[in-house]
């Protein structure tokens, strides 16, 4: 066991995957192993390391303290952590991360497209949630970060990276969409992607008064929709635009959503909660299909 600063490395970590594994409400030992297997550390850069320390729920501009060292200890507890403090850019909240990843619970040989990847590390987790046999295909629009999750990402089984804006790329027909920047409205294509039964969840930020997750679900002839958690997280470049709202919802008639529709397959009607170019949100419920794995 490696002991740094008197305490062992391997109890920490032991102890963070462990709370990681509860913050799912999943009953699932996959969680806490993979969570103690990836090493945090690893996709950060070389400590000393910058953690966030403002409360997140205020603004994208924190206040950061530099840990006293370069031992991993300090990154293995939950923190947000900055990979470009200038740009605001940090890896999220490892409990937030594990409580969206409960959500849509990723089986093996499911194919995932994740979308803000930054230097990989929760790519790392999805690619070995989805063994065997499954894929994870990243993307990542800071040149920068793209290059370090390539470099990063080299010993996991299944993964590509690309370097793009993925609101204009074509993603791959998808089990999960895992969406890691805010969105105000999410571009039609990335549901067009999911298979049926397939999943997306993302950091709904249709105004300043309103971020959550938000859990979306392919159906027989729908999407299903489900408000989930408060969740704050930087602007998705190319979806977080407030202009393209038309109709916006406060944060009480946002929880009451329950299906997201296509302007080109349904016009919104007296049910629309939210409404944008591309997509609107209703209050109406659809029966989505049943997710096999």
């Amino acid at each position: 066991m490696v002991r740094t600063s008197g305490v062992v490395l391997e109890e920490v970590r032991q102890f963070h995957a462990q709370m990681m594994a509860a913050a799912t409400g999943l009953l699932d030992e996959r969680f806490e192993r993979i969570f103690e297997l990836v090493p945090r550390e690893a996709f950060l850069g070389p400590g000393p390391w910058q953690i966030a320390v403002q409360p997140w729920k205020t603004s994208y501009r924190r206040r950061y303290i530099e840990t006293p060292s370069d031992d991993p200890v300090h990154v293995n507890q939950n923190v947000l952590v900055a990979l470009d403090r200038a740009k605001g850019i940090n890896n999220g909240e490892p409990m937030l991360h594990a409580a969206f990843l409960g959500s849509v619970n990723p089986q093996g040989g499911e194919v995932v497209t994740h979308i803000g990847a930054g230097t990989g590390y929760y790519t790392a987790i999805l690619s070995m949630l989805t063994l065997p046999n499954g894929r994870v295909h990243a993307f990542e629009i800071d040149e920068r970060l793209f290059g370090r999750a390539l470099e990063n990402l080299i010993p996991f089984e299944g993964v590509s990276v690309t370097h793009g804006d993925a609101t204009l790329l074509a993603l791959p027909p998808s089990d999960l969409i895992y969406v890691n920047a805010g969105v105000v409205a999410p571009p039609a294509h990335w549901l067009e992607a999911l298979r049926p039964g397939g999943r997306m969840i993302f950091p709904w930020r249709p105004s300043e008064d309103v971020a959550f997750a938000m859990l979306i679900t392919r159906g027989q002839t729908a999407f299903s929709a489900q408000p989930l958690m408060p969740a704050w997280f930087i602007p998705c470049i190319g979806a977080s635009d407030p202009q393209q709202g038309l109709k916006v919802p406060d944060r009480a008639s946002a929880q009451t959503i329950r299906s997201v529709w296509l302007t080109k397959d349904r016009d919104p009607d007296d049910s629309a909660i939210a409404i944008f170019r591309d997509v609107w949100f209703s209050d109406q419920a659809v029966t989505p299909v049943a997710v096999v794995g």
